[in-house]
């Protein structure tokens, strides 16, 4: 079973990589950095301060350890762990592999950062603003980084998967998790509502 999944998830794999074009190279490139989305995140930071005044410290808070809680998991326990090879580091099917400038990531893929911290702030963002067109933007944006790893040739379509599984588990615990502690009294804010 385990072998089929995997064959699939190769299959899958080659097809989109193959969808490659020197229109798309350049933007899937831009897209997939991290410094790139900074004026995003400044955005996001203006926009929990405006709506939450004071309150956005414990809100920022909960941001930086939810990022750190994705990344340690993803990065730091899971690809360990698991030690699958990205498609760009995979002898088999290297040959077929479409990447650009060279860029190869680390040897494991399994899960993606980039989709599970993605998928982390997507998911905490949207229960924290609770607003449907911010939501679909904010989902769009974190499926777009998502994809452009699999356009790079460094994480297969499993890879993605589970990494924005286990990003939106984790936006969705720690966002509840938070709602428990400001029930509980352990603080006097409630994160879904403005002052």
């Amino acid at each position: 079973m385990i072998q089929t999944l995997n064959q699939w998830d190769i299959n899958l794999f080659l097809f989109l990589n193959g969808l490659h074009s020197s229109f798309w190279d350049p933007f899937m490139y831009f897209i997939s950095g991290i410094p790139q989305w900074m004026p995003l995140y400044m955005v996001l930071i203006y926009f929990i301060i405006k709506k939450f005044k004071f309150k956005a410290v414990y809100i920022l808070l909960a941001v930086v350890l939810l990022i750190v809680l994705s990344d340690q998991i993803s990065s730091g326990i899971i690809k360990n762990a698991v030690q699958r090879l990205r498609p760009s580091h995979n002898p088999d099917i290297l040959a077929l592999v479409h990447t650009l400038h060279n860029y190869a990531g680390g040897s494991y893929g399994f899960v993606s950062s980039h989709a599970s911290n993605t998928f982390a702030l997507a998911t905490f963002m949207s229960f924290l603003f609770k607003n449907k067109y911010f939501s679909i933007s904010i989902f769009f944006w974190a499926a777009l980084v998502s994809y452009s790893r699999i356009y790079l040739g460094v994480h297969y379509p499993g890879d993605i998967l589970c990494g924005a599984i286990l990003g939106a588990g984790l936006g969705f615990g720690l966002y509840h998790f938070s709602q428990f502690l400001i029930r509980k009294n352990y603080f006097k804010l409630k994160l879904s509502e403005p002052e």
